[in-house]
């Protein structure tokens, strides 16, 4: 929206020219989310608390320790993400690209997912949302509408739009036709997921998303600039620098939610921000070419998805398991490791793995 009004304006007033340069808008859109955590953060936990009592339910079968240090705190904090995200990148993105809207359609569709099986817990006091299989069908669905527009959105010919990009290898990618939508898809209702499935710990889920987000938006920044994505060799996305400022102003909300997730937790942020911020990472990775790259990027995410599906089948097939408790950060959390010790020995991995994935672009 300021984009749009100021920076024609550029010409004639040197100040308004800032807000045609990428790295100033991400920069305001970082700060815009932040500064509205502080303003209204106390505020909306406060009505959290007064509207859900009791708060999220705690798992009976979990550690010991949530049913008596975690009960009562409220849910529903990824509406706080969500508000600062939705307010900023409208303030501050061009509204004119498709990336944008695409990334924004998704993050607030598997919000609203994630709020639907949040309101049913809360109102139930039950850990058990609705159906997993509509669930899956329903982000199925979202994704799959979003990777179909990111197949028309690219200007390029040829197979470009359906093509995967191979990490440490140049300017080289395997045209996927048609099985690019259910790969896409796969990648975003996965890293969803995955992400829903990290949020367990207070802080473990939400600084891995800041690091994999400032990672995917330093590389979409590089790939929608021609002259940094010939030097490095990557595919070159004309128009997913936009997608930059959409990832600000995530960090900036993060980080605001953070100050009220640091342990002991005010809020959760529930399924509503999981599902959303796992989502907003995905279809970014689709949209700027680098699925594969977010996997080792996300790879904290990765880990902890494939401790809970190798726990079910081990258990399915032999009757035994695997970890005394899936997710993994749970097994540590048995093993009698601190909830703090496990959370930032986890944000090192995380920070490891995003270096690791950053590397790649070098690499070729």
């Amino acid at each position: 929206m300021l984009y749009e009004w100021l920076a024609p304006l550029g010409d004639q007033f040197q100040l308004f020219n800032l807000f045609n340069y990428i790295t100033f808008r991400v920069g305001g859109a970082l700060m815009t989310s932040l500064i509205i955590f502080f303003i209204f953060g106390e505020k909306m936990i406060n009505m959290l608390r007064a509207r859900q009592g009791k708060g999220q339910p705690i798992r009976e079968d979990g550690p010991e320790s949530h049913i008596i240090q975690k009960a009562g705190t409220p849910t529903m904090g990824g509406l706080m993400i969500l508000l600062a995200v939705v307010i900023s990148t409208l303030l501050w993105g061009d509204l004119r690209s498709p990336f944008l809207w695409t990334i924004f359609f998704v993050t607030v569709g598997f919000g609203a997912i994630g709020f639907y099986d949040d309101y049913l817990k809360v109102s139930r006091q039950s850990h058990k949302g609705f159906s997993g299989k509509l669930r899956l069908a329903a982000e199925f669905l979202i994704a799959a509408m979003a990777v179909w527009i990111l197949t028309t959105a690219f200007p390029q010919d040829g197979d470009f739009a359906t093509g995967l990009a191979i990490p440490l290898l140049k300017d080289f990618l395997i045209n996927l036709g048609w099985f690019f939508i259910p790969f896409g898809c796969l990648v975003i209702v996965g890293t969803a997921n995955a992400v829903n499935l990290t949020d367990g710990l207070d802080g473990l889920a939400i600084v891995p998303v800041m690091i994999a987000c400032m990672s995917l938006a330093f590389i979409a920044y590089l790939v929608g600039n021609a002259i940094f994505s010939s030097y490095l060799g990557v595919p070159h996305v004309p128009g997913s620098g936009e997608i930059t400022i959409f990832l600000g102003a995530i960090i900036g909300a993060s980080l605001g939610f953070l100050w009220f997730n640091a342990p002991p937790a005010m809020v959760f942020m529930g399924d509503t921000g999981s599902l959303a911020l796992g989502g907003a990472l995905g279809v970014t990775a689709v949209a700027i070419k680098h699925e594969i790259v977010l996997a080792i990027i996300g790879g904290l995410f990765v880990l902890e998805a494939v401790s809970v599906i190798v726990q079910v089948a081990s258990f399915k097939l032999t009757g035994k398991r695997v970890f005394r408790m899936a997710p993994i950060h749970h097994h540590f959390e048995k093993k009698g490791w601190q909830e703090p010790t496990i959370v930032i020995r986890f944000w090192i991995i995380a920070i490891i793995l995003a270096l690791v994935g950053l590397s790649t672009l070098k690499l070729r």
